[in-house]
């Protein structure tokens, strides 16, 4: 098995910079359009032959260093009690909004073995398909990212309902939050179990915080989790989108990888979290849209100052988006390769 993703997680030696890519087992790939014109979203993450599938796609197209686990972060929400529907153009939405402390204590705690069974027989699928390939990412949402969802009932641009409740009512939101962060570690837990040989937490949604907000809401829910998760002895990855105004209160995550958006310089990033990190990212996902020759200058740029780093595990600094070319995907893939094993 190409162990170098593990490697550099760990921040030992490697022969070049190992790449995988947010959302690489998605919608700009045509073999996994031809899957989804049988199969609802929702479906295809609850059959796991198929979830498994689609996961080994880019893995076998793209040439990635690392497989990540194909499912939704919403899951294991709807495990605990709310009723999860995708809409094409609007996206999840989750019934009954929690809105009270009354809506936080209906939530059940997730039993994985009972609730998602899907999830672990595709983790098991999959280390059978990957045992001579690459490695298997599992992931969760982070508490407060998944709070978000449960609180708007979906996605938000200004996060109204969630805000109000933390300046309001925060005894409600942290028991929201401690119910969440409880059934993280049972989900992750039983994801470790199942096979997966790194974790990443996406803290999709924490950059809409001020840093004491972050400080106050979010933090010690994510140090919990990786905590908890730590005995393990796998790598942990935690990723916060729009994290710039956030690094110094991050670095504070006891997780071996931290994963940076496209929107601080790596550099700086590298400076502010210390040079005793590993780092993830952070190219712009819409650097794919532009021609091989800018493409390669943004990849070089990148490898480059990431080099001061303990280690570095080249990524985009979010998904990769549905309108990406996979040939160009793939370029990324090759040139990242090359040019970090002169």
């Amino acid at each position: 098995m190409n162990d170098i993703f593990l490697r550099a997680c760990r921040g030992e030696a490697v022969e070049y910079t190992p790449v995988w890519i947010m959302r690489q087992a998605g919608r700009y790939l045509p073999q996994y359009q031809k899957i989804r014109e049988k199969v609802d979203f929702l479906t295809l993450c609850k059959t796991p032959e198929l979830a498994a599938e689609v996961t080994v796609q880019p893995v076998d197209i793209l040439g990635v260093d690392a497989a990540i686990l194909f499912s939704d972060i919403l899951i294991p929400v709807e495990a605990m009690g709310m009723r999860l529907r995708f809409y094409e153009k609007r996206g999840p939405v989750l019934s009954r909004p929690i809105r009270s402390l009354k809506s936080v204590k209906k939530l059940k705690p997730i039993k994985p073995e009972e609730d998602v069974p899907f999830v672990l027989k595709t983790i098991k699928i999959l280390r059978r398909r990957l045992r001579r390939k690459v490695p298997l990412i599992g992931f969760a949402g982070a508490p407060f990212t998944l709070a978000t969802y449960m609180i708007e009932g979906g996605t938000s641009k200004h996060f109204v309902y969630t805000k109000t409740m933390m300046f309001k009512t925060p005894d409600v939101f942290h028991s929201l939050m401690e119910t969440v962060t409880d059934s993280t570690i049972r989900y992750l837990s039983a994801q470790i179990k199942a096979g997966v040989q790194a974790i990443q937490i996406f803290d999709s949604w924490a950059g809409v915080l001020s840093p004491d907000d972050y400080r106050l809401f979010s933090l010690p829910y994510v140090i919990r989790i990786v905590e908890e998760l730590s005995s393990s002895g796998i790598p942990i990855i935690y990723f916060v989108n729009n994290c710039a105004g956030l690094l110094e209160e991050i670095k504070k995550v006891p997780s071996e990888v931290i994963g940076i958006d496209w929107r601080v310089d790596i550099a700086d990033a590298i400076k502010r979290l210390g040079k005793d990190r590993v780092i993830q990212g952070n190219l712009d996902p819409t650097a794919l849209f532009s021609d091989p020759a800018t493409l390669r200058e943004k990849v070089i740029g990148i490898l480059r100052k990431a080099k001061k780093a303990k280690g570095h595990i080249f990524n985009l600094g979010h998904g990769i988006l549905p309108q990406s070319s996979p040939e160009m995907a793939k370029r990324l893939v090759e040139m990242v390769h090359e040019f970090s094993s002169k």
